[in-house]
């Protein structure tokens, strides 16, 4: 009798893990993400979208930052 349940619980866990195994691979269609107001979207070729997030890393290492007051 314990070997039955053993096997049933054996089986039944492995028809879960397999059920969640094939819900995992076959995804979903991703959704389109809204953009952010203020963020420029990213268009053209790979290389002219890594010189845009150059200048915009430059950017903002340049951009000035407000001192805090010392009291």
């Amino acid at each position: 009798m314990k070997a039955i349940f053993s096997i049933v619980g054996l089986v039944m866990a492995v028809a879960i893990v397999g059920l969640l195994a094939k819900k995992q691979l076959t995804g979903t269609p991703p959704a389109a993400a809204p953009t952010v107001s203020g963020a420029p979207a990213l268009g053209g070729s790979p290389q002219q979208q890594v010189q845009q997030f150059k200048a915009a890393a430059e950017a903002a290492v340049q951009a000035p930052r407000a001192m805090p007051d010392d009291k």
